[in-house]
């Protein structure tokens, strides 16, 4: 289950320790975890959209188009940041580096049909006659990426919510601008 919002709660004078624990990807960057909150933010207005759209009683496609369209923007961002975090490996810990790579495989198996218009790993072009993604109506969802191999939005955002706020601050080792991806 996604947590809305778990990190932001007011810190009133807070220490160097209470900041980093609410947030510890801080001791990693600050511009990178601005844009995770912003990407976990981003998530709770797409979860938040996919609910109005898809009622009990209904389907608002005013709601899911937005929720779609976040969806994509989402996708591009959310890979982005995974994609930065584990090209400087040694910034994190073994454990965080797994989660990470396990996370970048699903984000690039719903972001190249869509960023790229080719199916994962391969230069085969996805069908440019097709919707953004199809609806789960059932599961209020959006299924994202290549045609032939969905990926579930849904899923994709539990993955990306748990992993990064799997992260503690013993499991960010240095700064990314102290990483040896840098020193070569």
């Amino acid at each position: 289950m996604i947590i809305k919002n778990t990190r932001m709660k007011c810190l009133f004078n807070p220490t160097d320790e209470e900041r980093l624990n609410r947030e510890p990807l801080l001791n990693y960057s600050f511009y990178l975890s601005s844009k995770n909150i912003l990407l976990l933010n981003t998530i709770d207005a797409i979860i938040e959209k996919l609910n109005l759209g898809f009622s009990e009683s209904s389907t608002n496609g005013d709601f899911i188009s937005d929720a779609s369209i976040l969806t994509w923007f989402w996708t591009l961002g959310a890979y982005e940041v995974v994609r930065t975090m584990s090209e400087t490996q040694d910034c994190f810990s073994e454990r965080i580096n797994e989660k990470l790579n396990f996370l970048k495989q699903l984000l690039a198996k719903a972001r190249m049909p869509s960023s790229k218009m080719e199916k994962k790993g391969k230069k085969i072009p996805v069908n440019s006659n097709r919707s953004f993604d199809h609806w789960d109506v059932k599961n209020k969802d959006l299924l994202i990426g290549d045609p032939d191999d969905y990926v579930s939005a849904r899923n994709m955002f539990e993955l990306y919510d748990s992993t990064l706020l799997s992260i503690t601050i013993n499991d960010v080792k240095k700064k990314h601008e102290l990483s040896e991806t840098y020193k070569k």
